[in-house]
């Protein structure tokens, strides 16, 4: 089941559930052999899980993925990993003056130290179709009337197997309302609605995991093709009503 948290969990339980979810992913790397041999190292902060090291194949790096995932109280699986010798390609949109890593490629309207291209993130990407491995939309889709052109922009530059990471105020939450530049409201079933609910012809996600924290709702999405199969009810449900 998803991590689903009604209230936001104190700092000092954060700090707890990260060390058992440090031990439990301890413990699993020992006893599983797919794990064994493979160059990844897990921390987790906040109960996101941030994933960094080397692997051969993309199958490796999506098996980390998953079994990471699938512990309780993770939020979302942050990942920045070498696959076959190469170093992802990781864009921060809408960063400001922070990025997630310090190597990623950094976007925003504005300019602002650690901005390295200036873009609307209400239009067009200027990014190649299939060129990003990881896309960041941390803070930025509650700010947007209409975030799905952006998602669809997403879609477009991710390559296959790409992941884009989504973390927004939870609509409940003081912090969704607090904001005056706030126009958008978002649950984890909005994001059920953007993988699920739109019309046939649009780009079409898979949720590899979603969760709120009680404070901010988490979702790691990757870009289906048009013939791919729909992710299955029992998927879903770990996530979404």
């Amino acid at each position: 089941m998803v991590a689903m948290a009604p209230n936001p969990p104190s700092a000092d339980r954060l700090r707890a559930v990260d060390g058992f979810l440090t031990e439990a992913w301890a413990e699993q790397a020992r006893h599983d052999e797919r794990l064994r041999g493979l160059a990844v190292q897990v921390r987790f902060d906040g109960g996101v899980a941030h994933v960094d090291g080397e692997v051969d194949e993309p199958a490796q790096l999506r098996l980390v993925r998953d079994l990471v995932g699938r512990l309780a109280g993770v939020y979302a699986v942050w990942c920045r990993v070498r696959v076959a010798g190469r170093d992802p390609v990781v864009v921060d949109l809408g960063c400001g003056g922070q990025k997630q890593w310090p190597g990623n490629l950094g976007l925003d309207i504005c300019r602002a130290p650690g901005v390295d291209a200036v873009a609307d993130l209400s239009g067009s990407l200027p990014l190649a179709d299939d060129s990003v491995d990881v896309l960041f939309a941390v803070h930025i889709l509650e700010h947007l009337i209409d975030f799905l052109p952006l998602v669809d922009e997403c879609h477009r530059v991710l390559r296959p197997g790409g992941v884009l990471h989504v973390m927004s105020p939870w609509w409940r939450h003081v912090n969704a309302v607090a904001d005056p530049t706030h126009v958008r409201f978002l649950d984890v079933q909005t994001i059920k609605g953007v993988c699920g609910q739109r019309p046939p012809g649009t780009p079409r996600w898979h949720p590899l995991h979603a969760g709120c924290d009680g404070a901010s709702i988490f979702a790691d999405l990757t870009p289906l093709s048009p013939d791919a199969p729909p992710p299955t009810r029992s998927h879903q449900a770990r996530f979404f009503d």
